[in-house]
């Protein structure tokens, strides 16, 4: 099929839920992509920080192969391999004794806002307010959605799931005004995605630990976009020194293949039980199996130092960038999620279509922050490609004052 009949299907078909790019990509290889009419692209989305390795890595590939030859599927009820091996290589290498397995971020966020409430229900303590960070982001599930605060996804679906509070980011002072007797936990990014790559302070995550500690109440990390080597790190918490009473994974975390995680502490985790949380497809042979190799390709390949490198030198081409056009007003992040802070009026979204009919794919989060997130094995050479097409598009937006 080619892209015009691709998209045509969908039209007819599919839920008119994305604002979708008008081509059909359909093939994959490292952090190249092809669409219908066979045309290619340099991907720097990682189909939104999930790809980490790049497209169809020969390890995850091969997993998936053999696993699929196997068992694809069984139910939860009965105890699976490839979920218990990924569960202890994920508590090996993280601060978490327990991993309750689902199928996405905001899944993973729904199990540990459940989790976080079911712990101090059974303390007798009865708390049940989670404080989060406004520009915050933590998916589309009622419980993820009441916990993300951006306005602009609430409309069309209040009311929303009592009790949440948010604060700014970045804010200690505002964290203490809003803890009281009902606060069970405060909940959040510990780098901003969707908010607009936005990253804390470097003291902010162990005063905000400090004060949970002080407090009696959790700690909730969601590392849906940061985790599993995105910032250079296994985790972007071990940048600052701190851990987390219950951490949320999913995007990076099997290779592409779609599974999330929530993860925490034997003293918190104990709180669930059989039938107080479950997901069919948690866990499952051919994700966890996927899971298992992609984690081991980023701790055993040097993934995690080219991150780092390639996030620098990324860093440094953009702030050149920076250097020269008056509208680009700030580059920010760590490892390979940076942002490029646009000045109001220059439309990230128009920079991000000219990319892509040069043949490059960027992502633009809120109306003037692109988002670079290409996979964590990219190449210098790949990063210069991707200057390459960037660069005249940036110039072309600075002569017109706005794209």
């Amino acid at each position: 099929m080619t892209n015009a009949e691709i998209m045509e299907l969908t039209s007819k078909h599919v839920m008119n839920t994305y604002g979708r790019f008008p081509l059909a990509l359909v093939k994959g290889s490292g952090r190249e992509v092809w669409d219908a009419d066979g045309r290619r692209y340099l991907d720097f989305t990682a189909g939104l920080a999930v790809c980490n390795l790049g497209h169809c890595h020969p390890a995850v590939v091969k997993a998936v192969q053999l696993q699929a030859e196997k068992l694809i599927h069984i139910s939860n009820l009965y105890h699976i391999e490839p979920q218990a091996r990924f569960a202890e290589l994920l508590t090996a290498n993280s601060f978490a004794d327990k991993a309750f397995f689902c199928n996405s971020g905001a899944e993973a966020n729904e199990a540990a806002i459940k989790l976080a409430r079911k712990y101090f229900s059974l303390k007798g303590e009865g708390r049940f307010q989670i404080i989060t960070m406004e520009k915050s982001f933590h998916g589309r599930t009622f419980a993820a959605l009441a916990a993300t605060g951006q306005k602009k996804f609430h409309l069309g679906f209040e009311p929303l799931l009592e009790k949440f509070t948010y604060v700014p980011f970045n804010d200690i002072g505002a964290v203490e005004k809003a803890v009281n007797a009902n606060t069970a936990a405060v909940m959040l990014e510990p780098l901003q995605g969707e908010g607009g790559v936005n990253v804390p302070s470097g003291d902010y995550l162990k005063r905000l630990k400090e004060l949970c500690v002080k407090s009696g109440i959790l700690l909730i990390l969601d590392e849906v976009q940061t985790g599993m080597g995105r910032t250079g790190k296994l985790f972007a918490h071990e940048h600052y020194g701190v851990t987390p009473d219950i951490m949320t994974l999913a995007k990076g975390l099997a290779g592409g293949v779609a599974m999330g995680a929530m993860v925490a502490t034997d003293e918190v985790a104990r709180a669930f039980t059989p039938g107080t949380h479950a997901s069919t497809f948690g866990g499952n042979p051919l994700a966890a199996s996927a899971a298992v190799a992609a984690m081991k390709t980023t701790l055993e390949t040097g993934v995690l130092e080219n991150c780092r490198k390639m996030g620098e030198y990324l860093f440094q081409g953009l702030e050149g960038l920076k250097a020269k056009h008056k509208f680009i007003k700030e580059v920010r992040g760590k490892g390979l999620i940076i942002g490029v802070e646009l000045e109001e009026g220059v439309k990230g979204s128009e920079i991000v279509k000219a990319c892509l009919e040069k043949g490059l794919l960027i992502n633009c989060v809120g109306d003037t922050t692109l988002r670079f997130i290409p996979a964590l094995t990219v190449t210098k050479e790949e990063v210069d490609e991707m200057m390459g097409i960037l660069k005249p598009v940036i110039e072309k937006a600075g002569l017109a004052g706005k794209p």
